[in-house]
């Protein structure tokens, strides 16, 4: 459910997405996978932060279910969010002039200028240190074992990659684009009942102990 959670959180567009869209169309996909690589690095920074700081918390803690009812309510507030704005995102993306990054660069210049653009964007970010942290507090039992967190932050990394990275091949295609304008709506709800109904079951959990 985690997993599964946090991919949905990942189709609905932000500052991110809209970076690496940009970058891609002012100076191809290759030199945005820089920006996928620095924004996922960044989320990477968070994930880590956020699983150790759990990693220090007793489980039973009144620290740690305040730390779960904090996260809940995030969620909850994250996911009304993307119910009542679903379809509010316009997909209206144009050329600028290289986005920061000009074009006289060499390719090698200007990939590693845009993988600092996409980790400062990600490390700005403050809802990714909130929904992070939110996640890793829903973490427990077996499950919040230093095993299962490499195998969630793994996950958590590769998904922010490879999706950042699909988005910069993909994005030049406007059939996809228009395509993915059209679902994006459904996309988003889904996203935010998923986020709604996954806070309420940890809520009944925590109030069933």
């Amino acid at each position: 459910m985690i997993a599964a959670a946090h991919f949905l959180a990942l189709l609905s567009p932000g500052p991110d997405f809209f970076l690496v869209a940009r970058t891609s169309l002012s100076t191809g996909w290759r030199v945005a996978s820089g920006t996928c690589l620095g924004i996922a690095l960044a989320n990477g920074v968070f994930i880590v932060a956020a699983f150790a700081g759990t990693t220090t918390m007793q489980t039973e803690s009144g620290t740690f279910v305040a730390l779960q009812l904090a996260g809940c309510a995030y969620l909850l507030y994250l996911g009304t969010v993307f119910v009542r704005h679903a379809g509010t995102n316009a997909l209206e993306i144009t050329p600028d002039q290289g986005y920061g990054l000009p074009r006289q660069a060499s390719p090698v210049t200007a990939w590693w200028r845009a993988a600092g653009m996409g980790f400062l964007s990600g490390i700005l970010n403050p809802k990714n240190a909130l929904f992070y942290a939110s996640l890793a507090a829903m973490l427990t039992g077996p499950h919040a074992s230093m095993g299962w967190k490499v195998i969630y932050g793994t996950w958590m990394f590769s998904a922010v990659l490879l999706w950042d990275f699909f988005v910069a091949v993909m994005i030049g295609n406007q059939t996809v684009l228009d395509r993915f304008a059209k679902t994006l709506p459904w996309l988003e709800r889904i996203s935010g009942v998923v986020l709604v109904l996954f806070a309420l079951g940890v809520i009944g959990i925590l109030l069933t102990r």
